[in-house]
């Protein structure tokens, strides 16, 4: 058996017993020094494509996944305990295509207020959470989505997100929101680089 065999196989150990993606770095630290990590996903990435069980990318991490075309049979009647808001759900989407972005910007965004709770139950559920506070005065903090909102929507990045027309025809942004608002890029604003936030302003 070669090495690259037997890291490919080690590797898939890993993830399938893994309860959430892992990257590089996180596989590295259970896998004994020396593997060749890329080596063995891009094995294992091409052994699974097409596959009824595929490795895919979430973020810079890797999982295992039911194929897309496939979900359908593994669905079962669960009880629904709780219920996203028509605001939580418009708050995710201007977080999610607009981030890194601040609670002010969304209320801009959304003509409306944001209420505490709806910001803290996405934080909650592990779909969003806080991000880089502005170099702007008052230094208020951003809200970036997750690698677990990534992998719950089967997105690798948040680029693979649908169009915000998309969203609008499958009822899940109001039309009174505007196709194109004036937001900084996050690209181009000042962000401190060595604080995370860890409250709200």
């Amino acid at each position: 058996m070669s090495d690259l065999t037997q890291a490919a196989r080690m590797l898939e150990a890993v993830l399938f017993a893994s309860r959430k993606p892992l990257n590089p770095r996180q596989l590295a630290a259970r896998l004994p020094e020396g593997v060749d990590i890329q080596g063995a996903l891009a094995a294992l990435l091409t052994h699974y494509a097409g596959r009824g069980v595929e490795l895919v990318r979430v973020g810079e991490a890797y999982a295992f996944r039911t194929a897309g075309d496939l979900a359908h049979l593994m669905r079962e009647e669960v009880e629904e305990t709780r219920k996203l808001s028509r605001a939580g759900i418009e708050t995710l989407a201007i977080i999610a295509y607009h981030q890194p972005v601040t609670r002010a910007e969304i209320e801009d965004i959304r003509g409306v207020s944001v209420n505490k709770g709806t910001l803290d139950q996405l934080i909650e559920l592990e779909w969003v959470r806080l991000g880089r506070r502005r170099l702007t005065p008052g230094r208020p903090v951003t809200y970036v989505v997750t690698e677990t909102f990534l992998d719950q929507f089967g997105l690798e990045t948040a680029r693979d997100l649908p169009d915000l027309k998309e969203m609008r025809a499958a009822g899940l942004l109001e039309s009174r929101l505007p196709p194109v608002v004036t937001v900084k890029s996050h690209e181009t604003e000042a962000l401190d680089p060595d604080s995370v936030a860890q409250d709200e302003d």
